[in-house]
């Protein structure tokens, strides 16, 4: 039986894509910083394990506890909305060392016993900002854009040894904890210099035309493991898919 490794799996497109493997007979490790109950079925397939990206220590103990991963969903991620401005440099790296650096460190934890077995899937989540500009999400965008890079040139050299790396970009997800899963609230970075560009934007957010879903999330990562062309990008959500298809 197969075993994927998914960060972020305490709500939105980690829980989600964590239901669909185990729906499919896979063996899943579903990780998050602080493990919980988050309403995952009980099953000898699944484990839960504790586990926190930015930490070096903290990687290494997750997978080693994991054992063999056939595939890798690097998922975690946190968010920033708000004027460039205004957003502390502090923040700015926070983003980054979750968002580019912790999807770096996992990806090459991995990457030994997968080029050893000469197979394995890499799928890293990054976001619909990177395929058109997004206004209030500079600092996000970059976090997300640099991974967009990162994974095509990594598909070239994996490729050698029989790994496939894979990018999955989901669009707008008003139903998930985006929003929230931040140390900074959107609020502080709008000032007031700000307030009347901004103020429209917000009201598109409350009223979009095509959102995503989390199991739209879901079945993208699980097409872009199934997938046996050479696709690098699967976009995840109606509103993802038509900037997609524009671009």
């Amino acid at each position: 039986m197969n075993t994927v490794l998914i960060t972020g799996c305490s709500s939105g497109y980690g829980l989600e894509t964590a239901r669909r493997f185990l729906n499919k007979g896979w063996n899943v490790v579903a990780t998050m910083r602080t493990p919980r109950d988050v309403g995952l079925p009980t099953s000898a397939a699944l484990r839960v394990l504790p586990l926190d990206v930015t930490d070096e220590a903290s990687i290494a103990a997750a997978i080693d506890a994991a054992g063999p991963i056939d595939v890798l969903v690097n998922n975690a991620g946190i968010g920033v909305v708000g004027a460039f401005e205004a957003t502390p440099m502090a923040h700015v790296r926070r983003v980054f060392e979750t968002n580019t650096f912790g999807v770096m460190a996992m990806t090459q934890a991995v990457i030994p016993q997968m080029r050893a077995r000469r197979a394995g899937t890499i799928v890293n989540v990054t976001s619909s900002v990177t395929l058109a500009p997004m206004p209030l999400a500079a600092a996000y965008t970059a976090s997300k854009q640099a991974i967009e890079g990162f994974t095509g040139s990594l598909a070239h050299e994996l490729a050698h040894f029989g790994v496939r790396a894979r990018l999955v970009e989901p669009g707008y997800a008003p139903t998930t904890r985006f929003s929230q899963n931040t140390s900074v609230k959107v609020e502080e970075l709008i000032p007031p210099a700000y307030a009347d560009f901004a103020a429209p934007i917000f009201e598109a957010f409350a009223r979009p035309a095509m959102t995503t879903r989390e199991v739209d999330v879901a079945e993208a990562v699980w097409a872009a493991v199934h997938d046996a062309g050479e696709a690098l990008r699967f976009p995840a959500g109606a509103d993802a898919v038509a900037l997609f298809r524009g671009a």
